[in-house]
């Protein structure tokens, strides 16, 4: 636009026809967002022109007049213009205008205002200008501006919402930085009051997140800056306000008014436990707060006011314990305090946060960045407290224990809190917190043990899980193996015969039972058949039938297993055969004989069973054909076993394998096998120390000094 259009639309701002005067301001915010049209507009006199509006106009006219001015400020143009008129002016439509156009437009002036950077070289007047300070005179005439300011925050125009929050925001920061130690806290607590931090839990939380990204990440920001000022504040016991909060949890306490102090601040009886009876380790507490702060008093001080019922109570109780089973109430309250800081990375600076700016462009990054319940601290706060007390009564716990308690409520609070995504609502997580089963916490606990563990001995623990997988396998391998050394009973079903084989034989019932046993050098199994059971197991000597295991080629059966995918699980010659379902559960053990030998009766007296499966043509012609060829030898079932429990076909089964040096086929004992291998190394990790092996260990290489070396240096750290 040319110096005459400029020209022509700042004689338009002075138009007697409302009209004309609507039309030019219309133009001109659409224009000064331009450095050059502003600087022309400037020196034209528009400014002046456009203040007059500012001050005087109506309607649409003032709307487009406010939007054009908070304009001109957000190029860096028109400070000069800024004086106590326009500010009253601003504040005075922010309280009492409903519409919401010429709302936004005032906002935005006010909150440009307040967050101007002022030059170090700039005059008292000059700063009393900009920042909280110069909403103060009208904020005085409009009491009322502060509780219209928060309630913007709920209107249905979310450009009109970020204004707001974005003025919030600036008189906060300014507060913060610019006022006394004492007026800060004060208006801070102020706009708490006023519904501010509910207000933007819930725009945190909705929707409407998208089009507030900034000025809610600010506001988090700002929340943590609280945070860490609180905390950075030293509990100091001569300090009246310190004093006064602290007796006021003394009080709430219910004690015994026989030890209460006099009003000449002298004890009528010193009572050695009056600290240590609310949960303190000494009877200085000061000391206690140096890690919590101020922020740790204030999170004390909220709970017993909320819950001073069940504080009496808890405390009335816990008198009737051994004082090292008591829970330390004060204690517990400073740990959780602790947590929830680190937790919601409060220690991090406006720096980082702002890096987050960066991140807002993807839907899929709210999550991450907004943590909406860092707003709901007491209630938070309130709910790991009193998880601490449930875990501890569901512990046993003891003073010496205190420790272990705090990492376990840790746990608790990162994996509840930590994990919540940004609509989950609090009381959703506060039923989460109250209801985590502690055995569910323990094994959380034990996988983020292991983790941590993982990263830091990453290497060393890849030879540690193999080593215990290894034992666990060799133990199991013995404990099956020593199952078919004690001997198990089996029905002998392939000793009967059908109704027509004993019509024609006319010979008398078989025996119904068999007993198996694996002979002390394992290289025989010994069995026999039996009427009944003795009070006594046979004796080895006394079974008749032996198999010798070196004539075993494969072991077959019908119990359901899971494929074996390792190398080790595959052989050549069908070492692991899989028969038919029955509803009999079957082991048949098959080997290889001579063609000349003769087949044992397990071949040459086939069941009806066995014969019923041989006519069927099953498919697995390696389990339904009675003998096999195999270079000159024959393969035929040489004992078949029929147990009667699952865990006794596992026990067999898998020893048998094992003993052939082959893996374990059903899954209860790949189970138990994964079980010993995670338990040996639960146990081993118990007894590294996560500093064990750094630069404070004796064993650890000493790292050469770099006095005296240029940049062509290494170190020879192997002594090569």
């Amino acid at each position: 636009m040319d110096r005459l259009d400029v020209s022509g639309l700042v004689r338009s701002l002075t138009s007697e026809e409302d009209g004309v005067r609507k039309m030019a301001v219309f133009k001109l915010q659409t224009n000064i967002s331009d450095p050059s049209f502003a600087d022309i507009f400037i020196s034209l006199g528009g400014m002046t022109k456009l203040r007059y509006l500012v001050l005087n106009a109506t309607g649409n006219t003032l709307a487009y007049s406010l939007t054009s001015f908070s304009r001109l400020l957000e190029v860096d143009q028109g400070w000069d213009y800024i004086n106590q008129d326009v500010v009253e002016r601003v504040v005075n439509l922010v309280v009492t205008h409903p519409l919401v156009n010429i709302l936004r437009g005032a906002m935005a002036i006010l909150a440009a205002i307040v967050t101007h950077q002022r030059s170090p070289a700039s005059t008292s007047s000059q700063s009393e200008a900009f920042g909280f300070r110069a909403l103060k005179p009208a904020i005085a005439i409009h009491p009322d501006f502060l509780e219209m300011l928060v309630s913007r925050l709920s209107s249905a125009d979310h450009a009109l919402c970020a204004n707001a929050l974005q003025l919030i925001n600036g008189l906060m920061r300014d507060a913060i930085s610019n006022e006394g130690e004492a007026e800060w806290p004060k208006f801070v607590a102020r706009l708490q009051d006023l519904g501010v931090i509910l207000n933007v839990y819930t725009l945190m939380q909705s929707t409407a997140v998208q089009d507030l990204a900034h000025p809610l990440l600010e506001f988090q920001g700002l929340t943590k800056t609280l945070l860490r000022k609180y905390r950075d504040v030293p509990i100091d016991l001569h300090r009246p306000e310190h004093r006064r909060a602290l007796k006021g949890v003394y009080l709430s306490s219910n004690p015994d008014r026989s030890s209460d102090p006099v009003e000449d601040g002298k004890d009528k009886k010193h009572n050695p436990e009056k600290w240590r009876r609310l949960g303190f380790e000494t009877e200085n507490p000061g000391p206690e707060f140096e890690e919590a702060g101020y922020l740790g008093m204030m999170d004390l001080v909220d709970y017993v006011r909320k819950q001073e019922v069940f504080f009496q109570k808890t405390l009335l109780e816990q008198s009737t314990l051994p004082p090292r089973t008591r829970c330390p109430i004060a204690r517990a309250s400073l740990a959780v305090t602790v947590m929830l800081y680190d937790l919601f990375e409060a220690e991090r600076s406006d720096l980082d946060d702002s890096k987050s700016y960066l991140a807002l462009e993807s839907k899929s990054s709210y999550d991450r960045i907004f943590k909406p319940l860092i707003l709901q601290w007491s209630r938070i706060h309130l709910a790991g407290l009193q998880a601490f007390f449930r875990l501890w009564k569901a512990t046993g716990a003891e003073r010496e224990e205190f420790s272990k308690l705090v990492d376990l409520v840790r746990v608790l609070l990162e994996t509840v809190v930590g994990g919540a995504k940004r609509e989950r609502s609090v009381e959703d997580v506060e039923i989460e917190i109250r209801d985590f089963d502690h055995e569910r916490l323990r094994q959380v606990q034990m996988e983020l043990f292991h983790l941590g563990y993982e990263d830091i001995w990453c290497h060393h623990l890849r030879q540690v899980r193999d080593e215990t997988c290894h034992e666990a396998v060799s133990f199991m391998k013995e404990q099956r193996i020593r199952c078919l050394l004690a001997g198990a009973w089996f029905p002998n079903h392939s000793a009967a015969k059908s109704e027509a084989d004993r019509q024609d034989s006319k010979l008398s019932q078989a025996p119904s039972l068999r007993y198996v046993k694996l002979s002390h050098n394992r290289r025989y199994l010994h069995y026999g058949d039996f009427n009944n059971k003795g009070d006594q197991d046979p004796e080895l000597d006394s079974l008749p039938e032996k198999l010798d295991l070196a004539i075993v080629s494969s072991v077959a059966s019908n119990i359901t297993t899971r494929t074996p995918t390792s190398a080790h699980s595959h052989v050549s010659n069908a070492t692991i055969k899989n028969i038919p379902q029955s509803s009999t559960t079957q082991i048949t053990i098959h080997g290889y004989l001579p063609a000349s030998a003769t087949p044992p009766p397990e071949t040459s007296h086939p069941t009806a069973q066995q014969r019923g499966r041989s006519d069927s043509r099953s498919t697995e012609k390696s389990t339904t054909r009675s003998a096999i060829s195999h270079n000159n030898k024959i393969e035929i079932p040489l004992l078949i076993l029929h147990p009667t429990t699952h865990s006794l076909a596992s026990e067999w089964l898998d020893g048998l394998l094992m003993l052939l040096a082959h893996q374990p086929l059903t899954s209860e004992t790949k189970k138990l096998t994964g079980l010993l291998a995670e338990y040996g190394m639960k146990i081993r990790l118990m007894n590294v120390n996560l500093d064990q092996g750094g630069p404070d260990d004796d064993n650890y290489p000493h790292v050469p000094s770099r006095e005296g070396l240029d940049e062509d240096y290494y170190y020879d750290m192997g002594g090569a």
